[in-house]
């Protein structure tokens, strides 16, 4: 299989039903900025040699490989056919258990801080901001396209999750948080 294909030289791409559509659709920028936090996590994972945090980082990346297949699926028929599009809701209240065991280890927080720590830590926060846009843009979408607000709620807590990660990822590296 070539990597080129030649069908998008002109500002288009397929969608997973085979549909055409503008490279600057909503569909497209929404599964473009999941394409993007994925692509950090993956600066991310080869920043750190944390065995745990890679372990983590690996999981949130075949996620967003999920997001993106049911996002780029006009029909939303992707995610019945196949296992690993599949997102639960236990998928994000383990979110919500790696955020709460990872506050366990740090400090509470009483003030903002800088983005930035250590260099895993940057990247976290990084993608952080990314996921954010993510967030925006799948947000943009549901004024024309129905978004599963599983997907929603996933993308929101995984910022979440990325804030915290960030912090423990510089605390464990011995980096000092610097408060705004």
């Amino acid at each position: 299989m070539k990597i080129y294909t030649r069908t998008g030289d002109k500002g288009e791409t397929g969608l997973f039903d085979g549909t055409r559509v503008s490279k600057a659709d909503p569909r497209v920028e929404a599964y473009g900025a999941v394409d993007e936090t994925n692509a950090l996590l993956g600066v991310a994972t080869a920043s750190t040699t944390d065995a745990e945090l890679r372990g983590i980082l690996h999981d949130l990346q075949r996620d967003l490989f999920a997001i993106g297949a049911q996002l780029a699926d006009p029909k939303w028929g992707v995610k019945p056919r196949k296992e690993k599009t599949r997102l639960t809701e236990g998928r994000v209240a383990e979110l919500e258990a790696l955020i709460d065991r990872a506050e366990a280890e740090l400090p509470p927080l009483k003030r903002f801080i800088l983005p930035g720590g250590s260099q895993v830590g940057a990247v976290l926060h990084l993608t952080r901001t990314v996921c954010r846009r993510a967030e925006r843009r799948m947000v943009a979408l549901t004024a024309t396209v129905a978004v599963a607000p599983l997907l929603l709620t996933y993308i929101n807590r995984l910022s979440d999750l990325l804030f915290v990660l960030a912090r423990l990822a510089s605390r464990r590296e011995g980096t000092e948080e610097i408060p705004w």
